[in-house]
């Protein structure tokens, strides 16, 4: 197959987009597929304006620009050509192959409901409201899309209708997560190297500052379960630095002390950390599929999640849950101490407990293999480019606008 792969800009900063393009790319080029990835340059970008009308330069970039590059390039291609959006969002450039073969792959529509004021956490403000709705009327042109979860595909239907075929293909998780052959000596390595007392086990969240990701839960969870005990945990927050609302949340901490907010982490000291917390803690409001949940258990880590979809649905029968946390308000009190239950419950797990979580948590993450996903998609991108070229109605669903 000849594969043009659209991708997110460079420029924009993003990192796990550019990750899962590459692993696209890097899959169907290893099956034999030639591929070439399509993505808007810097030229309005790149001049020196003033930092608040970058993301304006970039829009020039993105949907003036890029556009009019794609149709000269379209002409050159040959006629067994697939074009394959690597997210949902690129939706604005969707129309330009409406028409030819193509598949989207959608990762979560969390944007697309809280600009229909959907997720009162998160309210958006008019231009994000009208460049949402310009990214939905693109991609509602779409004929096929790939969504990474059940949960990702139901929201997908309630934008698209039934007329569109949409799959679901659950992401691969890397390899290189495996569980640690001695916690004991990583804990220790890891400790000298982060500066901090590992030896008693610790608990990890993987994170950025989104409110889905409910970075103020897990240190309300945390807080409300240190008070209850004689001696707790360190506890590791992986991502960027935390706002000032979260900075002053620590500080209101039973232990502040104990809580560590870790930015830069590099792969290595992330890989060594799944593989030996005590515990991983992942209560989001909302994912599209929670790589996070897969990738603590490959490496041999109970998890701690939400009790719904799509982290139930990723943590199967080898997670522990807390309730669903309310996309309306913060974590309240009752959510908090039902929390706090679940981590006792899983610090206190014998030995032989603990290794059954393991194990349980090592047989379900066999689902997420990645090389099984990519021989998924390829068979999808074949299906899509041997079927008879039609033209989509344009219009989405009423509910969707």
């Amino acid at each position: 197959m000849n594969i043009v792969l659209f991708a997110h800009p460079t420029f924009l900063g993003s990192a796990s987009m550019p990750r899962y393009t590459q692993w696209l790319a890097d899959g169907m080029a290893a099956r034999g597929h030639t591929v070439r990835i399509w993505a808007p340059q810097p030229g309005f970008h790149a001049l020196p304006v003033p930092e608040r009308l970058k993301k304006w330069m970039g829009y020039l970039d993105q949907f003036a620009v890029f556009p009019r590059w794609v149709r000269r390039q379209m002409a050159a291609q040959p006629a067994d050509t697939l074009y394959v959006f690597s997210d949902h969002s690129l939706g604005p450039w969707v129309p330009l192959v409406a028409s030819r073969p193509h598949v989207i792959h959608c990762h979560d529509l969390l944007a697309q409901h809280s600009a229909l004021g959907r997720v009162p956490l998160n309210p958006t403000g008019l231009s994000g409201r009208l460049y949402q709705r310009y990214i939905r009327r693109g991609f509602a042109q779409g004929r096929r899309f790939i969504a990474i979860s059940k949960k990702t595909e139901q929201d997908l239907r309630g934008f698209v209708g039934p007329a569109p075929t949409v799959e679901v293909v659950y992401n691969g998780v890397n390899p290189q997560f495996v569980p640690a052959h001695d916690i004991t000596a990583q804990r220790a390595a890891l400790g000298r190297r982060l500066g901090i007392d590992l030896s008693r086990g610790f608990l990890l969240h993987v994170g950025v500052n989104v409110w889905y990701k409910n970075r103020a839960g897990v240190l309300a969870m945390v807080d409300r379960w240190r008070r209850s005990t004689p001696e707790g945990l360190p506890l590791l927050m992986v991502g960027p630095p935390p706002p000032d609302a979260l900075a002053s949340q620590r500080l209101a901490m039973h232990a502040p002390s104990e809580v560590h907010f870790l930015s830069k982490v590099e792969d290595d000291v992330l890989i060594g950390l799944y593989g030996t917390a005590t515990a991983f803690l992942f209560p989001s409001i909302a994912e599209g599929f929670g790589w996070p949940i897969a990738e603590a258990m490959a490496s041999g880590c109970p998890v701690i999640t939400t009790d719904a979809a799509p982290m139930n649905e990723v943590g199967g029968q080898a997670a522990f849950y807390v309730p669903p946390g309310d996309a309306s308000a913060p974590a309240d009190a009752a959510w908090t101490a039902a929390a706090a239950e679940v981590i006792a419950k899983v610090v206190a797990l014998s030995p032989l407990e603990r290794q059954l979580a393991v194990d349980q948590g090592l047989s379900q993450v066999r689902r997420f293999d990645s090389e099984s996903a990519l021989d998924r998609i390829e068979a999808i991108y074949r299906q899509a480019l041997a079927a008879p070229a039609a033209v989509r109605p344009a219009a989405a669903p009423q509910s969707a606008t």
